[in-house]
């Protein structure tokens, strides 16, 4: 499409969609795209929670190489189509394909109680029900001890993890005990953590789990509390021919105090699981095209992918659902914009970034042709920073932008000029590395790392569609801005400052290349 003929589409699309309500809002320009964004995004037009909610409570967790990741990537494809976007599968190598089950758990000697537990990911589950004894591990000094005490646990479970001797978050401690009694038991558990770990180094060293598996250990227990109410960290399995599974921090240290105290513990499991071999492995690219500059791109970036001791919400349902909504927003607000617009749905994130960087490593031109990359992955909050990641000159461009982005958006944002480049973290990083210019939309950390981030409770409920609304609406415009901006973000890299180890200036994070299995 010339340019004249794409202005004149862009006109009649917003006078379309301009509304009273839009225009009650103070703009601080009078770009009608950005007042046909924040309409669609910001008030009637918004399909965030209705997005979220088929995506967390009719899909739920997205863990690579699982039923749940295809359904998803069916979900979005069929959005997409829907809105008249064009999308496809990007296969980038294979992963380990692997259904959940149900698991059951209960206690059943020296009392009843069903336990708060389930697989972690990957495991294998039993074939029908199981019943054994409970065993706790003792203290070990050295591998050898470690090794000579494991044929006692054939036909027993073994209670692999430290047992925390409270599941009252500390803050609850501190508020209403005693100074005295606080400051007893912490350092009570930094003792018993201390020897615990100390232990434990003997027994990874000495075979860890692939030991107890070959003498005949009914399964591993573990528990992996996150520091608060109720929550729990769930990861993936530390063995590969009996089940591995995690118990809620309370019920992990009944089930091991039963055990250290020689009380009998006895649980029966029932756990399905289905390994359905190699599958492939695959991202979920969108694209609006360039009228005017297609080889050049704006990428908006989330990953797909979650762990599933919960729902995967607000990591990173919340990033799938907001760029998701951003492109819909843009399909109907800038339909033809002057750049290519692109989404990455990535997976594997959590196994170390790698759907988006094998994208990365496969679309090249997408790299060299980078405007910029909005990745987001972290919660439900507002977005409330963005590092320019040490490109020099990305200031600029941000501060134009954030002067046609209405204040009650932009002013809630720190720019961190020009800042540094992370090292870790999320997808962002598979671009900043080439370099090529991306950018992180951070929201706050008020409580995501202890209760939701990789959480048995990261679940719908916890997410403020407020916020998500204000989130998807910034991205859009965002998009919208840098696809106009008349120049190209510059990739020139900020000198880092010396390293205090070596002495030498720190070196700018380099790519790993893109892991096609596990």
């Amino acid at each position: 499409m010339k340019p004249a003929s794409r202005i004149a589409a862009l006109a009649l699309v917003c006078a379309a969609l301009s509304t009273t309500s839009a225009s009650a809002q103070t703009f601080p320009t009078d770009d009608s795209v950005i007042k046909a964004i924040w309409s669609e995004g910001m008030e009637e037009g918004s399909r965030i929670e209705e997005l979220a909610q088929a995506l967390l409570d009719s899909i739920g967790p997205r863990l690579t190489g699982t039923p749940g990741f295809e359904e998803a990537a069916e979900w979005l494809l069929a959005r997409y189509a829907e809105w008249g976007i064009d999308a496809e599968k990007q296969v980038y190598g294979t992963w380990t394909g692997w259904e959940r089950g149900f698991t059951h758990i209960d206690l059943v000697e020296p009392r009843q109680r069903t336990l708060e537990g389930t697989m972690l990911a990957w495991s294998p589950g039993t074939a029908g029900p199981v019943e054994g004894e409970v065993v706790a591990m003792p203290l070990f000094s050295s591998p050898e001890e470690y090794r000579a005490w494991v044929p006692s646990a054939a036909g027993k479970f073994v209670a692999f993890s430290f047992p925390e001797p409270t599941c009252r978050e500390d803050r609850s401690w501190e508020d209403w005990a005693r100074p005295a009694t606080v400051e007893r038991m912490k350092a009570d558990r930094n003792r018993d953590r201390e020897a615990w770990f100390a232990s434990h180094q003997h027994v990874r060293a000495g075979g860890g789990p692939a030991l107890l598996e070959e003498a005949g250990a009914l399964g591993v227990l573990t528990g992996r509390w996150s520091a608060g109410w109720g929550v729990d960290k769930i990861f993936s399995t530390l063995t590969g021919r009996i089940p591995s599974l995690h118990l809620s921090c309370e019920d992990y240290g009944l089930v091991a105090r039963l055990a250290e105290r020689a009380q009998g513990p006895r649980i029966r499991l029932d756990a399905r699981s289905t390994f359905l071999g190699q599958v492939p492995a695959f991202n979920v690219v969108g694209r609006i095209p360039g009228s005017e500059l297609p080889d050049e791109y704006v990428v908006l970036s989330a990953h797909l992918d979650s762990w599933d001791g919960a729902s995967g919400a607000t990591d990173n349902g919340t990033g799938t659902a907001m760029m998701l909504e951003a492109m819909r927003i843009l399909g109907k607000a800038y339909p033809n914009p002057r750049r290519t617009i692109l989404v990455g749905h990535w997976a594997a994130e959590e196994q170390g970034l790698i759907g988006s960087t094998a994208f990365a490593a496969d679309n090249p031109e997408v790299v060299d042709g980078l405007q910029a990359a909005f990745n987001q992955d972290n919660g439900t909050w507002r977005v409330e920073y963005i590092r320019m990641q040490g490109f020099l000159g990305a200031g600029e461009h941000f501060a134009r932008w954030f002067q046609q982005i209405p204040g009650e958006m932009a002013d809630s944002i720190d720019l961190d000029i020009p800042g540094v480049p992370e090292r870790g973290g999320s997808d962002h990083m598979s671009f900043i590395c080439k370099p090529a210019p991306g950018f992180r939309l951070q929201s706050s950390y008020p409580d995501y790392r202890q209760y939701t981030w990789h959480t048995n409770r990261d679940t719908f409920d916890k997410l403020v569609f407020d916020d998500l609304k204000h989130n998807a609406t910034l991205a859009a415009m965002l998009v919208y801005l840098a696809s106009e901006d008349p120049e190209r973000v510059q990739v020139t890299e900020r000198m880092l400052e010396v390293d205090p180890r070596t002495g030498e200036p720190q070196r700018w994070p380099e790519c790993s290349p893109p892991r096609r299995s596990p």
